[in-house]
C-alpha cells in the first residue's frame, strides 16, 4: 500500500471523527492566536488533517488519490528513501501555515484547516516533473499542467490579497512553492531538466 493511500485513510477518519466532534475539531484546526500565546504548536501538523466540510476533504483527497503515488515514485527514485515522501507532506503542512501564523498570530478568531498545503506541494512537484502532462479542472476542462500551475499561483495570489471567504489561499500558494522548492533543494538538475521539457515539448 502506498504512503498516500496511508495518509488518505488517516486523514478521512481524523476528518470524519472532528466533523462529528466540534470540541475536537476546535483542538486540532490552526488557530495562531493559540500557537502564539498557548505554544500549541502541534496545530501546525494536525490542522492537517482535518477539514471543514466532506467536499472539502473529498476534494484534497482526491486530488492527493491522482498524484500522490506519481510523486512518491519520483522521491523514491531521486532520495531512495521512502521516508521522505512523510516528511516532505508534512513539511508542505507545516510551511504552508506559517505565513497565516504571521499574519493572524494576534487574531483570536482566525482559524484555519485542511491539508490543502500539502496537497498543492503534490501536485506541484508533480507539474514540476511533467509540465505537459494533462490536468482534468473540474473533472471536464483539460489543460496542460504548467499551464495549470501558473493559472493556480496567480489566482491563489490574487485571492489571498483581495481576503475574504474561509479559503487560506495562503496555504494554496505557499504549498505550490514549498513542492517546487523541496525537490531543487536536493536536485537542483530538476530545475534544468524542467525548462527543457518547456522549451522541447515531447
Amino acid at each position: 500500500m502506498s504512503v498516500s493511500i496511508i495518509i488518505i485513510i488517516i486523514t478521512c477518519l481524523i476528518s470524519y471523527t472532528a466533523l462529528n466532534n466540534y470540541d475536537q475539531l476546535d483542538k486540532l484546526t490552526m488557530q495562531p492566536y493559540m500557537v502564539k500565546n498557548h505554544n500549541e504548536y502541534y496545530r501546525f501538523i494536525t490542522s492537517g488533517f482535518v477539514h471543514a466540510d466532506y467536499t472539502h476533504l473529498i476534494f484534497n483527497m482526491l486530488t492527493l488519490f491522482f498524484f500522490g503515488p506519481y510523486v512518491e515514485d519520483v522521491f523514491r527514485a531521486l532520495f531512495g528513501l521512502k521516508l521522505m515522501y512523510p516528511l516532505y507532506y508534512l513539511l508542505g503542512i507545516i510551511v504552508s501555515d506559517i505565513p497565516s501564523f504571521l499574519k493572524h498570530r494576534n487574531n483570536s478568531h482566525y482559524a484555519s484547516l485542511g491539508a490543502s498545503g500539502a496537497i498543492s506541494a503534490v501536485l506541484f512537484t508533480f507539474i514540476m516533473v511533467e509540465p505537459w502532462a494533462q490536468i482534468g479542472v473540474f473533472f471536464f476542462i483539460k489543460m496542460p499542467a504548467v499551464l495549470y500551475g501558473v493559472l493556480f499561483l496567480f489566482l491563489s495570489a490574487y485571492l489571498s490579497r483581495k481576503g475574504g471567504g474561509n479559503i487560506n489561499h495562503d496555504a494554496h500558494f505557499w504549498g505550490a512553492l514549498f513542492g517546487i522548492v523541496f525537490p531543487l533543494i536536493f536536485h537542483p538538475e530538476l530545475g534544468a531538466r524542467f525548462v527543457d521539457l518547456l522549451l522541447h515539448r515531447p
